[in-house]
């Protein structure tokens, strides 16, 4: 690995249980079973009980754009520990280049319209989130819960959807081989259409995070 902000799929294929997506568009896995049950429903609970509206950077003038809703978990809960402790494990990056985890919570007709987790150079916002922790890396998001319709996370550009189910892990490069930034990595979280989901995400820099 070039960059302690980041990682390789054959670090990540060392791990029993991590499959890769046959595209040679992006770097994209999953992970089936990546979190504990009981972990999970911790964790949702934590979501819960801290949960505000989710923003976007460069507003774009569609007020649905992202309707779900964000929680800022503190890092020093053991539960939060437990989790950034199996990232580690999992992904070798320094833990001093990731952001603070987040939940969120997607209720019936909430959604995330398609995005890229990335940074755009030229958007107004750009100073304002990567002046000093430069752009995300690597995304690692896992989901909690099993959803009773609807909620799936969509990757448009390559054709590959995820269907949520308790515990399982999706994490993709966020770059191309050659550094730049990877356009293949749209993706929507689609509306939920029965029940409510609930997923934690984890983001990584090109440097050490921080404002």
């Amino acid at each position: 690995m070039t960059n302690p902000g980041e990682t390789s799929a054959e670090f990540l294929l060392q791990t029993t249980g991590v499959r890769r997506v046959p595209s040679p568009r992006l770097e994209l896995f999953d992970v089936p079973d990546f979190l504990p049950a009981d972990l999970c429903l911790g964790l949702i609970d934590l979501i819960e009980a801290g949960r505000r509206p989710s923003t976007i950077a460069d507003e774009n003038g569609d007020n649905y754009f992202r309707t779900s809703e964000t929680c800022d978990l503190d890092g020093t809960n053991p539960l939060v520990m437990d989790l950034e402790a199996r990232l580690f494990a999992l992904n070798g990056i320094d833990p001093t280049h990731g952001e603070p985890m987040q939940g969120q919570r997607y209720a019936v007709g909430q959604e995330f319209k398609a995005h890229t987790d990335y940074f755009e150079p030229n958007g107004q916002d750009f100073s304002k989130y990567c002046s000093v922790a430069g752009n995300r890396t690597w995304t690692f998001m896992v989901y909690l819960n099993d959803v009773e319709a609807g909620g799936a996370t969509r990757f448009k550009v390559i054709d590959k959807t995820f269907q949520p189910a308790a515990g399982k892990l999706v994490c993709w490069n966020n770059h191309r081989p050659d550094g730049s930034l990877n356009a293949a990595t749209l993706h929507h979280g689609m509306k939920v259409r029965k029940g409510v989901k609930y997923v934690i995400t984890k983001w990584y820099r090109e440097r050490v995070w921080g404002w």
